[in-house]
């Protein structure tokens, strides 16, 4: 469900034609829409009223400030992988007590960040970051709450590149080095243990994967209390998959029935961390027609969005609906949607049915508000476009187009360069 809908043959996002937006602000561009944000959050966070929980907005999938203000407001919490997405969350206003930071690489100063503002728990990934955060801790002098992240070895029939849980993962410990990584926690005399944690991967489309998880980490919460450890918190990670092409996601609620059946019981906190589900179908990439283009073997739709963009067909193989913003009944042809980076790889769609096309035109690449912007590059030298949220009639630039000159406004050239 989203609001981007045709009026008389024109796209809108909520109450704003698309045309009249870019008319203003240029192509490419990235649009959101408020009320599907609200809308998708609500939905997930709402399906799981009937269990203590919080919903932990993974940030990496949209981490424009605006979309973090919005769903914190709405209660939300946030999961980040980086002291730059603990700056963003905390800039947007997420209280530290609704922060939990995963990722198997966090550096000195990010734990050192993260210790200082008292987030709820770090999902720890290894023996050594252990170690590391116990002593970043004492030099503090502030104790830090702790969960092991545990790698369920669960195949979630996704993508392999967004898997996250399966032993080959680099991701989290296995079940039984968690069991002695916790007894070591335990004895560290700055940590405090409060949770376990699991992720098994994104664009998830069946319930299955995280029920076989949540009955392993039962029986590991279960093994923990034989031996005097509780924790307070279980957080399920793995995100929940959207329709992009013909996929058929289980609605939250499903989703939600499932996970709360089988922690009936729980004493606790279930935390979650979903991304794609709140944002991915609540944006959109809208791209002008440069150029069309015939040969002998193919028919190219050259427009002015990129790869640099939105990576994910390039770097997945994903699929993304393209649709025209102005809906005139054209006939129909085969075509390969292309960019202007120089890299064959450089594409939106390929060999997709799409209505003809003239200069000019603009483009509604669908499904865009997940891994879009934030995958965005500089790649040879691109601006990156601009993040625009739409709000009933109205529009709000969320992140402004960045120009040549912020291109360049880090770089330096050495004194002895300048000299002729």
């Amino acid at each position: 469900m989203h609001h981007f809908h045709y009026r008389d043959g024109e796209l809108f996002c909520e109450d704003i034609p698309l045309t009249r937006m870019v008319e203003e602000l240029g192509t490419p561009c990235y649009v959101y829409s408020h009320a599907t944000l609200r809308h998708h959050f609500e939905v997930f966070d709402g399906a799981f009223a009937p269990m203590d929980h919080l919903t932990c907005f993974s940030v990496k999938a949209n981490s424009n400030l605006a979309v973090l203000s919005l769903l914190g407001k709405l209660g939300g919490g946030v999961d980040i992988v980086s002291g730059g997405e603990l700056f963003r969350a905390r800039r947007a206003g997420i209280p530290p007590e609704r922060i939990v930071y995963s990722g198997v690489g966090k550096t000195r100063e990010e734990i050192d960040a993260a210790v200082g503002q008292g987030i709820l728990m770090f999902n720890i990934e290894s023996s050594q970051e252990l170690e590391a955060l116990n002593a970043r801790a004492e030099a503090l002098g502030r104790r830090a709450r702790i969960a092991l992240r545990v790698n369920p070895d669960v195949d979630p029939k996704t993508h392999p590149y967004i898997t996250t849980g399966m032993q080959s993962n680099k991701f989290g410990i296995d079940v039984e080095t968690a069991i002695k990584e916790y007894r070591r926690a335990a004895s560290f005399p700055h940590l405090d243990i409060v949770g376990v944690d699991c992720h098994i991967g994104s664009q998830l489309t069946d319930v299955a994967p995280f029920v076989d998880a949540l009955e392993r980490l039962k029986t590991l919460i279960g093994r923990l209390r034989e031996i005097g450890i509780a924790v307070k918190y279980l957080d399920l990670g793995g995100g929940l998959g959207i329709t992009y092409d013909r996929e058929t996601p289980p609605h939250p609620e499903e989703y939600a029935g499932a996970v709360m059946e089988r922690l009936k019981g729980l004493d606790g906190t279930l935390i979650l961390e979903p991304g794609r589900v709140i944002v991915g179908n609540a944006g959109i990439l809208v791209t002008r027609v440069l150029y069309t283009k015939q040969t002998v073997s193919k028919n190219f739709v050259i427009v002015d969005a990129g790869m640099n963009d939105l990576i994910r067909p390039s770097l997945y193989g994903s699929y993304h609906h393209i649709q025209p913003v102005r809906d005139e009944g054209r006939d129909t042809h085969v075509v390969d949607v292309v960019g202007p980076i120089c890299e064959s790889s450089d594409f939106l769609a390929r060999d997709r049915e799409l209505p003809m096309v003239k200069p000019g035109d603009l483009l509604a690449v669908m499904s865009a508000g997940a891994y879009g912007f934030t995958m965005a590059s500089n790649y040879n030298s691109r601006p990156r476009p601009p993040e625009v949220l739409a709000h009933g009639t109205h529009y709000h630039v969320i992140r402004r187009r960045e120009t040549w000159k912020d291109l360049v406004a880090l770089e330096f050239v050495p004194d002895f360069l300048k000299r002729s």
